[in-house]
């Protein structure tokens, strides 16, 4: 039976609703039927333009979230150290009452934001932070990009003047894989969005995955190369190298628009494969192999995420990625690393003012106490527990946090924990009293996924398909005079700005934002306005992906192109539309100033030195890496029974040779100890990872005081991040090293 042959029930009625899963790249169509207005089964939308049925764990567990009885529904205020249920009016006055006084006195700078991952899959939040981080005044904000994919965004905008302008490889189309630093089986795919992953790697020719643990995705591969962590970025200096020394170079048609080709032909000229080998320890020979391979097939591609980036060469090797597929012929063309076409543009993606053109021009500032340099407008986020902490002109006294958990999320997580209750004031947009949110003054819940609108923008930045699809509420709010999200940060930003948050014309600044997006597209604002006095919608996220979708690529630029597309006929196809695969658009697409890529970034290729020195250290003893599950998502999931299932996850894996030199046996608790801290942790034996390597995944630690999350602190694991060094960072970008620490690993006790 298909979707069609069934009636869709309106919002907030039982009956079966459409709906795709905002938890992942993936995106999958559900259907999701509803009986005595609870969720009663989720499963794969057949129909589904994009996913076609398919569904991992995390889709199953949307009824699990929306029903969770932690969950908060009603804004929450600490009095005297209690928490107390609160009206929206109550809490918007206390967050004005907390908030005023801080800035009348320390000015907007003691004020600060971390915004969480969560919000690159929100309908509303997503499309709305830029307006707390760009009209409050906050002047340095916080976020897990340096974490997670910094480098990508440096590399891109240095490359293609695009910070947000991420290749992606077109694994429908290609016959070589060569996977570095991902775990698709567990991740469903990182800045790559496709559907049902696995099963499109498994009908690709040849698939290679070079990674130090032998992943899900490495174990169905055709090939496993162990690479030691830290290296790879000197893995590919040696491919790259091959490539000029037995002349496979092959531009093709983008010859005449790359700067930068002899300058990299010098560069890489050092860097053989047999001066790297000791250290990555690939051999000399796969290592030519390899170049030979991706230029002499015709399809394919390197895929790199997020073991490359969140290491100490993180922007070397990430840049490397694209230098490789550019060079082999496999940029811009089919099978080969493509920009995908998304039917909207987001709001995420606008450029940095100063930065236009990919500038190179960071450091325009630097952290108060660390002397951080600010790269991309961010500065690594293990600085924040140091500015709150460290007394003086400009120390940080209030702190906004959406939709994040830093405590278990971000390095030196452990020491923010113990100095937030330093802060004067702190206010957390946030569904659950969590190990960050524990610590709040105010806590004003979000909607649950299910009771808002869904029409991915950012992850559709990433897609191997050009898809629109958007999906209605399943479920009305249960007081549905409450705020939306949209409307908290919109009021949260009124009170940066000197305006009670209880007082703020919400409508007012939301036209401002809006008037400003249709700017950014030739378009004047007001006019556009008037468009939907009469249409609708009034304002909000819905207004917004209206313009998004009617000034994408296949829009009708209000009626520029009367059979373009438009939210209404969009709301008329529930299975959403697929406008088909990712198409050539080089050099249109182009950010810098002569539509030129540039192949050899001088800001990049002065950390080569660096890279050189790491050939000459001493190998540690031990090196850790981080590892994550397809039924964790970070620390958003483990509050869901049906996901926390089975054995315990929050383990070391250690290969038995190492193991057995320390008289370490399966099962035993050990002591993993770094230059930042140490955790006992019960230990995995296994041959599925490289002697040399432990492995901890990431996002455990609960079963904190003060915390309301029943199943997460049943099972509560330890926090890897205690581990993280602060100042281990990827030096161009600033991002977090977390694969690659020196650790230390002996019996508990």
């Amino acid at each position: 039976m298909t979707t069609e042959s069934v009636e869709l029930a309106a919002t907030g009625r039982d009956g079966r609703h459409l709906y795709t899963c905002p938890l992942c790249e993936a995106m999958c169509g559900l259907e999701i039927d509803v009986a005595d207005g609870r969720v009663t089964g989720i499963r794969g939308n057949s129909d589904d333009v994009w996913s076609r049925g398919h569904l991992c764990p995390k889709g199953a567990s949307l009824g699990a979230i929306h029903h969770d009885p932690d969950r908060i529904r009603t804004p929450m205020i600490k009095v005297d150290g209690q928490w107390q249920e609160a009206s929206w009016d109550e809490a918007f006055r206390r967050c004005t009452e907390l908030l005023a006084p801080v800035i009348a006195e320390h000015g907007i700078g003691a004020v600060t934001c971390y915004t969480g991952n969560p919000l690159a899959h929100s309908f509303s939040l997503g499309r709305y932070t830029g307006v707390l981080l760009g009209m409050s005044g906050i002047p340095v904000s916080y976020s897990p990009g340096t974490v997670d994919q910094w480098p990508k965004n440096l590399s891109s905008h240095l490359m293609y003047g695009n910070w947000w302008g991420f290749p992606v490889p077109d694994i429908e189309r290609t016959d070589l894989l060569v996977v570095m630093g991902a775990n698709p089986a567990a991740s469903q795919g990182s800045l790559l969005a496709a559907p049902d992953v696995m099963g499109i790697l498994g009908r690709i020719d040849t698939v290679i995955v070079i990674d130090p643990v032998r992943t899900a995705t490495a174990a169905k591969a055709d090939e496993w190369l162990p690479i030691t962590p830290g290296t790879d970025a000197a893995l590919l200096l040696a491919v790259v190298h091959t490539l000029f020394e037995e002349d496979l170079v092959r531009l093709g048609r983008l010859a005449e628009h790359i700067d930068g080709v002899e300058t990299l032909r010098q560069v890489a000229a050092d860097w053989t494969p047999e001066r790297v080998a000791p250290v990555t320890g690939i051999d000399a020979e796969r290592t030519k192999a390899l170049a030979r391979q991706l230029a002499g097939t015709e399809k394919a591609v390197v895929y790199g995420r997020i073991g490359l980036c969140n290491q100490e060469f993180g922007s070397l090797a990430s840049w490397l990625v694209d230098v490789v597929n550019i060079l082999t012929g496999h940029f811009d063309t089919p099978g080969g690393a493509m920009f995908p076409r998304p039917a909207v543009w987001t709001v995420t993606a606008q450029p940095q003012p100063g930065l236009e053109g990919g500038l190179a021009e960071f450091g325009r500032w630097q952290t108060r106490v660390r002397g951080a340099k600010e790269v991309l407008g961010q500065v690594p986020v293990s600085c924040l527990a140091e500015e709150i902490e460290t007394p003086g002109d400009g120390q940080i006294r209030a702190l906004i946090t959406v939709a994040g958990n830093p405590v278990l999320s971000t390095p030196q997580g452990d020491r923010l924990d113990r100095v937030l209750p330093q802060l004067d004031a702190m206010i957390s947009v946030d569904l659950w009293l969590n190990e960050t949110t524990r610590h709040a003054d105010v806590i004003l819940p979000g909607l649950s996924p299910l009771e808002q609108p869904h029409h991915d923008d950012l992850i559709l930045a990433f897609a191997i398909n050009s898809v629109a699809n958007y999906s209605a509420p399943v479920f009305t709010p249960e007081d549905p005079h409450r705020p939306q999200e949209w409307e908290i940060l919109i009021r949260l930003t009124g009170l940066c700005t000197g305006t009670p948050a209880e007082d703020v014309d919400v409508a007012a600044i939301d036209d401002g934002f809006f008037d400003y997006l249709c700017f950014t597209q030739g378009l004047d604002g007001a006019q556009i306005r008037s468009h939907y006095d009469s249409t609708g919608p009034a304002g909000g996220p819905e207004r917004i992906l209206d313009l998004t979708l009617r000034t994408g690529p296949f829009g009708d630029r209000y009626g520029e192109n009367p059979d373009g597309l438009t939210l209404a006929k969009l709301k008329q196809q529930p299975n959403g539309i697929n406008f088909g695969p990712m198409v050539a658009q080089l050099p249109e697409i182009l950010g810098t100033e002569d539509k030129m890529i540039r192949l050899a970034p001088q800001y990049l290729l002065d950390d080569i030195p660096r890279l050189a020195r790491r050939l000459k250290r001493e190998p540690d003893e031990l090196v850790l890496v981080s590892r994550r599950h397809l039924r964790s998502n970070n620390s958003w999931l483990h509050n869901v029974s049906a996901l926390m299932k089975g054995r315990d996850r929050c383990t070391l894996l250690m290969h038995p040779d190492d193991a057995g030199a320390r008289g370490i046996s399966a099962g035993d608790t050990v002591t993993v100890r770094s230059s930042a801290g140490h955790i006992d942790v019960p230990v995995e034996l296994t041959d599925a990872i490289k002697a040399g390597v432990v492995s901890m995944p990431h996002g455990w630690g609960h079963g904190k005081p003060g915390t309301r999350m029943a199943v997460a602190n049943s099972s509560p694991g330890v926090n890897t991040n205690i581990l993280s060094p602060p100042t281990f960072l990827d030096e161009p970008s600033g991002n977090g090293a977390l694969n690659g620490i020196p650790v230390s690993v002996g019996p508990a006790g």
